[in-house]
Protein backbone atom coordinates (compact mmCIF):
# COMPACT_ATOMS: atom_id res chain seq x y z
CA UNK A 1 0.00 0.00 0.00
CA UNK A 2 1.45 3.33 -0.96
CA UNK A 3 1.31 6.61 0.94
CA UNK A 4 -1.08 8.10 -1.65
CA UNK A 5 -3.90 5.65 -0.83
CA UNK A 6 -4.90 7.54 2.32
CA UNK A 7 -5.77 10.74 0.47
CA UNK A 8 -8.29 9.14 -1.90
CA UNK A 9 -11.69 8.56 -0.39
CA UNK A 10 -13.39 5.64 -2.11
CA UNK A 11 -16.77 5.85 -0.39
CA UNK A 12 -18.16 9.36 -0.31
CA UNK A 13 -19.58 10.46 3.03
CA UNK A 14 -23.12 11.76 3.13
CA UNK A 15 -23.62 15.33 4.27
CA UNK A 16 -24.27 15.79 7.97
CA UNK A 17 -27.91 16.34 8.95
CA UNK A 18 -29.18 19.49 10.63
CA UNK A 19 -28.27 19.29 14.31
CA UNK A 20 -29.31 21.64 17.09
CA UNK A 21 -27.45 21.48 20.35
CA UNK A 22 -29.68 22.09 23.35
CA UNK A 23 -28.72 22.91 26.92
CA UNK A 24 -31.89 21.51 28.49
CA UNK A 25 -32.24 18.08 30.09
CA UNK A 26 -33.10 14.83 28.37
CA UNK A 27 -36.89 15.07 28.67
CA UNK A 28 -37.00 18.75 27.69
CA UNK A 29 -34.56 18.17 24.83
CA UNK A 30 -36.61 15.32 23.42
CA UNK A 31 -39.93 17.16 23.76
CA UNK A 32 -38.45 20.40 22.41
CA UNK A 33 -37.89 19.05 18.87
CA UNK A 34 -40.62 16.39 18.93
CA UNK A 35 -40.17 12.80 20.05
CA UNK A 36 -40.24 11.10 16.65
CA UNK A 37 -38.11 13.80 15.03
CA UNK A 38 -35.42 13.34 17.67
CA UNK A 39 -35.64 9.53 17.63
CA UNK A 40 -35.69 9.02 13.86
CA UNK A 41 -33.83 12.05 12.51
CA UNK A 42 -31.34 12.75 15.34
CA UNK A 43 -32.28 16.42 15.41
CA UNK A 44 -30.35 17.00 18.65
CA UNK A 45 -27.88 15.18 20.91
CA UNK A 46 -30.61 13.09 22.57
CA UNK A 47 -31.36 11.00 19.47
CA UNK A 48 -29.95 7.74 20.89
CA UNK A 49 -31.90 8.23 24.12
CA UNK A 50 -35.14 8.80 22.22
CA UNK A 51 -34.44 5.76 20.04
CA UNK A 52 -34.03 3.54 23.12
CA UNK A 53 -37.33 4.87 24.50
CA UNK A 54 -38.99 4.19 21.14
CA UNK A 55 -37.54 0.67 21.16
CA UNK A 56 -38.96 0.07 24.64
CA UNK A 57 -42.40 1.30 23.59
CA UNK A 58 -42.38 -0.86 20.46
CA UNK A 59 -41.28 -3.91 22.44
CA UNK A 60 -43.96 -3.30 25.08
CA UNK A 61 -46.73 -2.95 22.50
CA UNK A 62 -45.53 -6.06 20.69
CA UNK A 63 -45.40 -8.03 23.95
CA UNK A 64 -48.88 -6.87 24.92
CA UNK A 65 -50.30 -7.86 21.53
CA UNK A 66 -48.67 -11.29 21.74
CA UNK A 67 -49.96 -11.79 25.29
CA UNK A 68 -53.50 -10.84 24.28
CA UNK A 69 -53.26 -13.05 21.20
CA UNK A 70 -52.22 -16.05 23.29
CA UNK A 71 -55.00 -15.51 25.83
CA UNK A 72 -57.92 -14.99 23.47
CA UNK A 73 -57.03 -16.90 20.30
Amino acid sequence: MSADDGSVERIKKRPLPEFTDTDSGIVEGILEDGFLNVALNDSNQFGPHAMIILLGVAASVTGLLLLLGMKFF
